[in-house]
């Protein structure tokens, strides 16, 4: 990332909430608000002009906005703000490749961590959204492919628990880095990239395909 700081880009269209987000930015030095945007086409104009590690957008401008983002190659993550419980909406910015879905009623310092978790490449998704898409969507396990590994099984578990690669491997025994492995397997598996979409996936039980070889 950019100078050592996380570089981000605020979009909603409320000018109070992305005043006092940006207060709460200002006072973190990891931390770099490079724009604020109240429509996806201010969004994208500031993306040709600075680098972004991680867009905040509101859950009902990021349906049409992250496809957008995607089309220009922003090579960012994005983590989506929702004002009350969606699960449609949360599954929809889930699969168009969002990185988390963050509650705003949740505390400011639960956000920070998130920003700093998805910039990381992790995940993060509200304890309360992935129940209610759990609830939606039950007996997730039974609609993915039977060849699954007891350790895959194990680690997608922990994915979509919300736990990160090292409290996965502390609760299994094993390292980090065959965290990640048994990652890159279930990403292939499922035909996705990212974590966010492999809960989507894991949740909806949608169609399993492989991703090209590269």
């Amino acid at each position: 990332m950019a100078r050592g700081r996380i570089r981000l880009l605020l979009l909603d269209d409320h000018l109070l909430f992305r005043e006092s987000l940006a207060g709460l930015l200002a006072a973190e030095q990891d931390l770099e608000l490079v724009a604020q945007c109240s429509t996806p086409v201010e969004a994208l104009k500031s993306l040709r002009l600075a680098e972004v590690d991680v867009i905040l957008v509101d859950i009902g401008i990021a349906r049409e906005f992250i496809p957008w983002a995607q089309r220009v190659r922003y090579p960012g993550k994005s983590l989506v703000i929702a004002r009350q419980l969606d699960a449609t909406g949360s599954a929809i910015v889930l699969k168009y490749g969002a990185s988390g879905v963050f509650l705003a009623s949740d505390s400011s310092s639960r956000l920070l961590r998130a920003i700093r978790l998805v910039a990381s490449g992790e995940a993060w998704v509200d304890q309360k959204v992935l129940q209610l898409l759990a609830e939606r969507y039950p007996n997730y396990e039974t609609r993915w492919p039977a060849n699954l590994t007891a350790r895959e099984q194990t680690v997608l578990h922990g994915v979509v628990d919300g736990l990160s690669n090292r409290k996965i491997g502390n609760q299994m025994g094993v390292s980090e880095s065959t965290i990640k492995a048994t990652l890159r397997h279930l990403f292939k598996k499922a035909g996705v990239r990212t974590r966010s979409q492999l809960v989507r996936i894991a949740l909806e039980g949608a169609p399993v395909t492989s991703l090209p070889s590269s």
